[in-house]
């Protein structure tokens, strides 16, 4: 969620100007932010074990008169909502077919401090064109493919980036990843990636393995910010964006 706030910050100080002067009833583009996460929740639909499908492009619609400020920021505002939108696809665990796009358009039906998001998946063609324009004269943004994340461990002060599909951590020399307390078997726990999905996998060890203090019983899925627990050791799982080479 850091990135998420980050991003809303950042929006906010950028155009509270643009939608705040004027009429009191005015849309904030943190509102349309938050609107964005609850359409991409509500539509998101699950089509396999661990793989939910998420809308990647956005209609915005407008009043007239907010229409007119979300005109004078133009394709900034969008770029940034569509930051948003990646964030929270990656925070979920969601996945795009396509890059995410955002298009604003005006409504003559709704009034000023009203809107209205409508979405849709559009899977990616994989070529040059470019993509539709919207059905308004306010331009979209341009289309953002999601940040790769490379999965990491954090490890007594050292930080593992799991760049194979299988992590064997324990006690003994043959682990993949060294871990040195008695409380750890000599093989005790895998860390599995599949299809971007990474799971925790105990590996019949003596003392059990806990992932955020409940014990693993087969496997578990991991998610940003899980804490493992072996023996005497915790061990943080993260997602950082892979051009970081695994370094904070």
């Amino acid at each position: 969620m850091g990135l998420l706030d980050k991003v809303e910050r950042g929006i906010e100080k950028a155009v509270r100007g643009v939608f705040s002067t004027g009429s009191r009833a005015q849309v904030e583009p943190v509102e349309i932010a938050s609107r964005l996460r609850r359409e991409v929740d509500h539509k998101a639909i699950t089509i396999a074990a661990g793989r939910t499908l998420a809308p990647n492009v956005f209609d915005v619609r407008l009043s007239d008169d907010d229409f007119v400020r979300a005109q004078e920021w133009g394709t900034p505002l969008a770029e940034e909502l569509c930051d948003v939108v990646i964030a929270h696809v990656r925070s979920q665990g969601y996945t795009l077919q396509g890059p995410v796009r955002i298009s604003f358009q005006r409504d003559d039906v709704l009034r000023a401090g009203d809107f209205e998001i409508g979405s849709k998946t559009e899977k990616s063609t994989g070529g040059p064109s470019a993509p539709p324009a919207p059905r308004s004269n306010l331009p979209a943004a341009p289309a953002r493919q999601p940040v790769r994340m490379q999965p990491v461990l954090d490890i007594d002060g050292q930080r593992y980036s799991l760049n194979a599909a299988s992590i064997v951590l324990g006690r003994s020399s043959e682990a993949d990843i060294l871990i040195d307390d008695t409380g750890v078997s000599r093989r005790h726990l895998e860390v599995r990636t599949t299809k971007g999905i990474t799971e925790a996998v105990d590996l019949g060890s003596t003392n059990g393995s806990y992932v955020n203090g409940h014990k693993v019983a087969g496997s578990v899925e991991l998610t940003d910010g899980s804490t493992i627990t072996m023996g005497r050791t915790k061990i943080v799982f993260r997602l950082l964006p892979a051009n970081t080479g695994g370094r904070a």
